[in-house]
């Protein structure tokens, strides 16, 4: 009992300094965000970077001289603290500028400014204007996704089952890639699939031309400027985002399950669908997240690999920023991929029973 009674004032301590934390993180984020995004403005800044910095200056002191239980209660805010201010000032400011950006009007063609008045019609122009954009972008981002998963899948189970002594020298062939600018890699790519390149050549050569021609991969004899070539360049781009996770998750895979399963008279594609491929799905998933969401974005490989019929929506949101200086319209359609990608991470993630992952 009096060990209780003479505690609480240390738990009162931590509970005040919990409460101080809290305040002092998501304070500091809201005024560095608004700093951000130029809601404050004038005079006002200075004092809103000084409110930022006492807030800090808080945590670090009750941190410092506050009680034991006061450090470890604060200690949580003050690890979170940067990257919260990180984000608040580098994601959540151009988030909001880009928001009130869409609910703008531009004068007239040839205005530089735009003013903002909750104009709604630029998400209507976005979806209705646009529409074959965002069908092109989400169906072949998913076919490069898919193809990933059937070519990472195999790749990343023989580095994680049959590696061996060579694990490091394989997943090093599969991260040499990134060591090649993006753009350099893609317009590589635009040499080989040219109509005298060397895909061509090949396909010519193994007579499957005509094949290719009736499943949609060549057009009049060629690969470039094709939506296959789109789709490829994709998958080839991404695909080490797919096997790393992929591997990760098969690398704990203890095989003495395999043996275990195979002993109770299981075939050996039996266990791998009933004990592998489960244990493989959180990379599965991730890698999924990995893939599909920045490639629903790109907009290099329509742009170098394929032709005014393969447009994606991020061609056309460059368009918009760059070319038309239509910043409402363009932040309007980012904010519509962004609602649309959202939706399905969450649709995905339901179906996929993520709480199940482990």
């Amino acid at each position: 009992m009096t060990t209780a009674v003479e505690g609480s004032p240390h738990r009162a301590d931590g509970g005040r300094s919990e409460l101080l934390g809290l305040a002092a993180l998501l304070g500091a984020g809201l005024l560095l965000a608004a700093v951000g995004a130029r809601w404050i403005s004038g005079p006002l800044v200075p004092l809103a970077l000084a409110l930022v910095l006492a807030a800090v200056v808080a945590v670090i002191w009750t941190a410092v001289a506050g009680s034991p239980e006061s450090k470890r209660r604060i200690a949580p805010y003050g690890l979170l603290k940067p990257g919260m201010l990180w984000l608040a000032l580098f994601y959540l400011a151009p988030l909001i500028t880009l928001l009130r950006s869409s609910l703008s009007t531009r004068p007239s063609r040839f205005a530089v400014d735009f003013t903002f008045d909750w104009n709604l019609g630029n998400y209507t122009t976005a979806f209705t204007d646009f529409a074959p954009q965002f069908g092109r972008a989400f169906l072949y981002a998913g076919s490069a996704t898919v193809l990933t998963i059937l070519i990472g899948f195999p790749l990343a189970y023989v580095i994680a089952f049959r590696g061996g002594r060579f694990k490091t020298l394989l997943l090093g062939l599969v991260v040499i890639p990134f060591f090649t600018s993006y753009l350099i890699r893609t317009i590589a790519w635009r040499s080989l699939l040219a109509d005298t390149g060397q895909v061509v050549q090949l396909f010519d050569t193994l007579r499957i031309s005509g094949i290719l021609e009736t499943v949609g991969v060549m057009d009049n004899g060629r690969v470039l400027n094709t939506p296959a070539a789109v789709i490829g360049g994709l998958t080839y781009n991404f695909l080490p985002f797919m096997i790393l996770p992929i591997y990760v998750s098969l690398e704990k895979v203890d095989p003495r399950l395999v043996d275990a399963a195979q002993d109770l008279y299981s075939t050996a594609f039996q266990s791998f669908r009933k004990v592998v491929v489960p244990l493989a799905l959180p990379g599965v998933f991730a890698g999924t997240l990995l893939t599909f969401i920045p490639a629903a974005g790109d907009f290099v490989n329509a742009l170098y690999l394929g032709s005014p019929n393969t447009t994606m929506i991020g061609n056309s949101i460059q368009d918009q920023f760059l070319v038309q200086s239509n910043v409402p319209l363009a932040s309007a359609m980012s904010f519509v991929l962004m609602l649309i990608i959202t939706v399905f991470v969450f649709v995905y993630s339901r179906f996929f029973g993520t709480e199940d992952l482990t």
